[in-house]
């Protein structure tokens, strides 16, 4: 195909209709019948979700603050940054620094938005707001009834290392640190 005969193709889906296959506590599942560009029709199964805050905590030694957690969908234990879903109309913000300290038990001075991503936009609707969070202070571990979980440090360059290697798979987690490695080489 000659991409050249595709530039100026209007890429626009049009709503027909949705239906509601499944409402829940996180999420919500919708089926959407769509007009494509081209005049015909089809589906898409949408996945609706408040979105969610995570917070890559860097402290005074060069130590990113990280967590273990069983991730049931995938049946492995991963090594993430702090992060949780938000509550409809929360503050991205006040959440990532709510998670910070729940999770780990430490609080952030200095918060600065790092980047926003859609984690899987094929299907979710899903918006993450990553902070860089720096200037830790120790407080308490806050977790909640049905969390567990175990927090740990690794230096940054260590964690690069294994974010290359494939030993990190948490997209959030990737995305985060080496999207801070860049802008701190720009700096």
């Amino acid at each position: 195909m000659n991409s050249s005969k595709n530039k100026n193709l209007n890429l626009e889906e049009k709503l027909i209709n949705s239906e509601y296959i499944y409402k829940g506590k996180i999420l919500n599942l919708r089926k959407d019948s769509i007009l494509l560009p081209n005049g015909k029709t089809s589906t898409r199964e949408i996945i609706e979700h408040n979105g969610a805050a995570a917070i890559l905590a860097i402290n005074n030694n060069n130590e990113v603050l990280l967590v273990k957690q069983y991730r049931c969908p995938f049946k492995e234990i991963l090594t993430e940054i702090p992060a949780g879903k938000l509550e409809k109309g929360e503050n991205p913000k006040l959440a990532a620094l709510r998670e910070l300290e729940e999770e780990t038990g430490y609080k952030a001075n200095s918060i600065k938005l790092l980047l926003e991503c859609y984690p899987s936009p094929g299907a979710f609707c899903e918006k993450l707001y990553i902070y860089l969070a720096t200037n830790l202070e120790q407080t308490e571990q806050h977790l909640d009834s049905d969390e567990f979980l175990n927090v740990f440090k690794v230096p940054l360059s260590m964690l690069k290392e294994q974010i290359l290697k494939g030993e990190i798979k948490d997209a959030k987690t990737v995305i985060s640190v080496l999207s801070f490695i860049e802008k701190e080489k720009e700096n």
